[in-house]
């Protein structure tokens, strides 16, 4: 029998009970990889992800933890090394997109989109690095969006958030290069079709040239992708319909 490809590897995919974080981690699960299913509040989608993992023959667990809190990050890593040891491949997908009016946006509003958009993606790649750089190997693949590029549809608060993960993969990549096989993309997709898109009225596929809005699994091939290539780095591969072209 042919070894999957990501066989022995574990990955934590951060905000994977649901929506886009769902999809990736049923990508990489189906290629062979040891799920970690991150989730913050809602403990029954987490366990559905891992029953669902379970009955295709794939390993998978669920650990709760708010991904941008330092401390949160700290406790789930330890579980997370006591379970299964060290992360291989890590995707920062945990992420909040409330729209507000420009008028409307507040300091609190800019500096949680910052928390949970941002921070939490440097949190959970330093506590990573550790064992990465140990093993000569590793995958860090943000879940950036097309807002960092043209400044979307949700406001300036998630924009600059979702720009500020570029920044944050560009450096990994450089620091990280001299390392055998480390590697950090960003990914930025636009208009996926999860349940935060469809609760949104004010989002509609015209905007999109291709005329439709993405799939999760459109989204979560390429972090496969990502996942299996050693000479893919500093990238940001664009899942947009053509909204923005590079």
């Amino acid at each position: 029998m042919e070894q999957k490809p990501l066989a022995q590897k574990v990955a934590l995919v951060t905000g994977a009970s649901g929506g886009l974080g769902r999809a990736i981690a049923f990508q990489l699960a189906d290629a062979g990889a040891t799920l970690i299913v991150n989730y913050n509040s809602n403990k029954t989608l987490a366990d559905e992800v891992v029953q669902r993992i379970a009955t295709k023959g794939g390993s998978a667990y669920a650990i709760q933890g708010d991904v941008s809190r330092e401390e949160q990050v700290k406790a789930l890593f330890e579980k997370i090394n006591e379970r299964v040891g060290t992360v291989d491949i890590l995707v920062n997908n945990a992420g909040i997109n409330p729209p507000k009016t420009l008028q409307e946006i507040t300091l609190q509003d800019f500096q949680q989109s910052l928390d949970v958009n941002l921070t939490s993606s440097f949190l959970t790649t330093q506590q990573a690095i550790p064992g990465m750089i140990a093993k000569q190997y590793g995958r860090i693949i943000n879940i950036s969006s097309v807002a960092a590029q043209l400044g979307g549809v949700i406001g300036p608060h998630y924009a600059a958030a979702k720009a500020g993960m570029l920044g944050l993969t560009h450096s990994y990549a450089a620091l990280l290069a001299k390392y055998t096989n480390i590697t950090a993309n960003a990914i930025a997709p636009a208009l996926i079709e999860t349940d935060m898109l469809r609760d949104n009225p004010n989002i509609r596929p015209t905007l999109i040239p291709i005329g439709r809005f993405g799939q999760p699994d459109e989204v979560a091939a390429v972090v496969l992708l990502l996942a299996q290539n050693g000479y893919i780095t500093g990238q940001t591969i664009n899942v947009n319909g053509g909204w923005y072209m590079s």
